[in-house]
């Protein structure tokens, strides 16, 4: 088999078993940030003992791998988050690549238990806010965001939180960027005081 033949079905056959069989793909190897770049500030994300830690001044780490090319519309992610006193972080998704700031480009699903601002975990940060703690910090949770054309759905431990559809021009004051679209996926480090784990990060690309 020539080289580049072989390159590119070795290339195939890793995509292939990357996915288990109910399609779930793994983002995260638990070992490395290998698939993602830190923007400003890169040393507020360290991995430890199979966990994504997010701890350190305002920085996002954006999913830059192979999965999509990093870019999704209709999909599936879930995660494993764990957090601890008053700490704040988000998950974003349909977002590009910053070198700095708050991201412009696509949704935030917040990560918030006890931190001050009253918007909580997996809402849509000002868009469906969430108002109560849906866990509890130094506990484990399985956060799942499921979008599938305009419609958007968190939920919490298998508990839906937010269920929304975009509607034709959206209302977004100060957010033009908060739409539906295509881009990748970004965890957020909010603030020094906050400290976040993550784990188990898996996507599943829907038609």
């Amino acid at each position: 088999m020539k080289p580049l033949l072989l390159t590119l079905a070795l290339g195939l056959a890793l995509s292939v078993s990357a996915a288990d069989k109910d399609g779930w793909i793994s983002l995260f190897d638990g070992k490395s940030l290998a698939g993602w770049k830190a923007n400003e500030n890169p040393d507020t994300f360290q991995v430890e003992n199979g966990e994504l830690i997010v701890k350190g001044p305002r920085a996002h780490l954006f999913y830059v791998g192979d999965v999509q090319g990093a870019k999704f519309k209709n999909f599936e992610l879930k995660l494993d988050i764990s957090t601890r006193a008053k700490a704040n972080s988000g998950v974003y998704f349909h977002t590009e690549f910053q070198q700095g700031g708050w991201p412009a480009k696509g949704y935030e699903v917040q990560v918030n238990n006890t931190h001050g601002d009253p918007k909580k975990t997996a809402g849509l940060y000002n868009v469906k806010d969430n108002l109560e703690a849906p866990a509890k910090d130094g506990e484990w949770f399985t956060m799942t965001i499921k979008v599938v054309g305009k419609h958007i759905v968190t939920s919490v431990n298998g508990k839906v939180i937010a269920d929304y559809t975009e509607e034709e021009n959206p209302p977004r004051k100060g957010n033009p960027g908060r739409l539906i679209g295509t881009g990748t996926f970004a965890l957020q480090g909010h603030d020094p005081g906050s400290e976040v784990h993550y784990k188990n990060i898996f996507v599943k690309p829907l038609p």
